[in-house]
């Protein structure tokens, strides 16, 4: 099973006129490609996945692979709060050449952590794909909790590693402690990379690396290679945009950020919409401070 450690970018599905964007997506990808980073994560959170229907889904991933083209890989992000929709969202990933699966705790519905189990684990069985589990309690309304991620891990060999978005260097430690070297953890806040790291995380699902791919990239790797005093001064230089990219509802921010930079045409699909104007102007000198934007 391959280790997804390193930077992933949970990219952005760009729109224009009410449709996925396929050159803007096409390249955003190469851009990440070029600037350094390990993979990607398309229709995660980020990727506005809850406002796209199975067949446009399905589609972000078929052309995620097929730009990646064997250079970084593709984390498809696959969950759901209905585990026969996260099942068959996965084999679409699968079929589509997707190097793994990001399968988020299903929200609205608070499963128990024997209904979180048996839905990972019904996922697990149905594809040959890894699986990286994905706790994010401040959307989800549920963590997955350590015994959970272990049994897992301990039942289903493609179960392969976690995105923490708990917020809490506690759990990687718990989790790490419970699931030794082998399995792999991954930030999912860039705020808290570093932090993460120094208790055993390998890596980071980013946002920020949406806009600023080389510089997250090269201070997870700085980090990993005992570079520690280079890759504090990176997370101090970016740290105000990993902040500002959360003003609003993600990923309303790092989508403006993204049309202010001429990456990509502003465009959400609702009940996401664009940024105040308070905010923007605070996100826009954000960008200009840390040399995104002249």
């Amino acid at each position: 099973m391959s280790m997804f450690t390193g930077t992933y970018t949970a990219i952005v599905t760009p729109f224009k006129d009410g449709k996925i964007d396929e050159p803007a997506l096409e390249r955003l990808v190469k851009t990440q490609i070029k600037e350094g980073v390990d993979g990607i994560v398309p229709v995660g959170t980020t990727g506005e996945s809850p406002t796209l229907d199975f067949g446009e889904h399905t589609r972000v991933i078929e052309l995620a692979v097929k730009y990646a083209g064997g250079k970084i890989k593709v984390l498809a992000g696959t969950g759901g709060n209905a585990t026969a929709e996260a099942i068959y969202l996965t084999k679409a990933a699968e079929d589509a050449g997707a190097d793994g699966s990001l399968q988020v705790a299903p929200y609205y519905n608070k499963p128990t952590q024997e209904g979180l189990f048996q839905h990972f684990h019904a996922i697990a069985r149905s594809t040959k794909l890894p699986i990286v589990l994905y706790s994010v309690p401040g959307r989800c309304g549920v963590e997955i909790a350590v015994e959970t991620v272990n049994r897992l891990a301990h039942d289903s060999m493609n179960v392969v590693g976690i995105k923490e978005a708990g917020g809490s260097a506690d759990r990687v430690s718990q989790l790490r402690a419970a699931l030794g070297p082998k399995f792999t953890i991954l930030s999912g806040d860039d705020s808290l990379t570093l932090p993460f790291m120094a208790v055993g995380a390998q890596g980071v699902i980013s946002v920020a690396s949406n806009v600023i791919p080389r510089e997250v990239s090269h201070m997870v790797r700085a980090f990993a290679m005992g570079k520690v005093e280079l890759a504090l001064k990176l997370h101090a230089r970016c740290f105000p945009l990993f902040k500002d990219l959360f003003i609003e509802s993600n990923p309303i921010p790092v989508k403006a950020a993204l049309a202010m930079m001429g990456a990509i045409k502003e465009e959400y699909r609702l009940p996401l919409v664009p940024m105040s104007a308070k905010n923007r102007t605070i996100l826009k000198s954000t960008l200009k401070a840390v040399g995104v934007l002249d």
